[in-house]
């Protein structure tokens, strides 16, 4: 009997945010081990439909680097990398485009669609969901030096998302996002996925933005999980050097969505199971989030 009093507590405890949320848009970024783990790929699925059946409106933009790579050494293609991202000749694009709209996506839609929920599977290239331009690095940004400019290939970012596309499928469907665009020139570009959720999340003017990472969240130099940052904190851990690496992209992503209409932008767990719905539902969540 005690088991079942814990369970109808815990039921209680997200009523009050099952309420805020009601009829909201919450993008998420799906990626990382979360994706891998089968595990992990059911309780996520799940999690998504049980947003969608108590009124919220899940909108799921999906990685896929690892599934990308595994098909390149698959087929003898050799991938290189810049500054942590991958050179995307016209061949390579064509094996991308492959794995994230053709298999990762379909794979998504399947997982929710027999835990019950009615899922969609887009790229950016249906409906022209999204616009995109070619992305060119910058490295040597001292200001002695000229900047070298490296041409990545089909690596593209968001100019512009078209969400009447969104607006009208996720009244009935969940959509999941594939980050291919298709640039003015009819070539596709292969877009970071942080910067897809990030972009769709701001021209939706979602109430939350989540992403899903390998770590707990932002960490003080002490180790212990930073819950709550502000645009002033994290200029400051970016000064002293408790924000480096990975990290730095992703916080970014996260104050420019905040700064753009978007509520509440949450850096979460994907390894820890129903991560979403702890990070949403409960009084302490298990993440970082980011606010004005």
């Amino acid at each position: 009997m005690e088991e079942l009093i814990k369970k109808a507590d815990i039921l209680i405890e997200s009523l009050p945010y099952i309420k805020e949320f009601f009829g909201e848009t919450i993008v998420i970024k799906y990626g990382g081990h979360a994706m891998v783990d089968d595990q992990l790929k059911f309780s996520f699925a799940r999690d998504v439909v049980m947003m969608k059946y108590i009124g919220l409106n899940p909108v799921i933009v999906h990685g896929g680097g690892p599934q990308i790579g595994d098909m390149l050494k698959m087929l003898n293609i050799e991938s290189h990398f810049v500054s942590g991202m991958r050179v995307t000749d016209k061949q390579t694009m064509n094996i991308v485009e492959m794995v994230l709209a053709g298999k990762v996506n379909k794979d998504i839609v399947g997982l929710i669609n027999i835990n019950g929920g009615k899922a969609i599977g887009l790229s950016g290239k249906d409906g022209g969901l999204i616009t995109a331009e070619k992305l060119y690095l910058k490295e040597g940004e001292d200001y002695l030096v000229t900047p070298e400019i490296i041409d990545l290939g089909h690596v593209g970012k968001v100019k512009s998302v078209n969400i009447d596309v969104l607006e009208t499928i996720s009244k009935s469907f969940i959509p999941v996002i594939a980050p291919v665009g298709v640039g003015e020139d009819n070539q596709s570009y292969n877009i970071n996925a942080d910067l897809v959720a990030g972009s769709i999340a701001s021209a939706l003017k979602a109430r939350k933005l989540i992403l899903l990472t390998d770590v707990k969240g932002v960490l003080d130099k002490e180790g212990k999980l930073i819950s709550t940052l502000s645009p002033e904190k994290v200029r400051m851990l970016k000064k002293d050097g408790t924000l480096t690496g990975g990290m730095i992209p992703k916080i970014d992503c996260a104050l420019d969505a905040v700064q753009n209409g978007v509520s509440k932008a949450h850096i979460v767990d994907g390894r820890v199971s129903h991560s979403v719905l702890l990070e949403m539902f409960t009084d302490s969540g298990i993440g970082t989030q980011i606010k004005l």
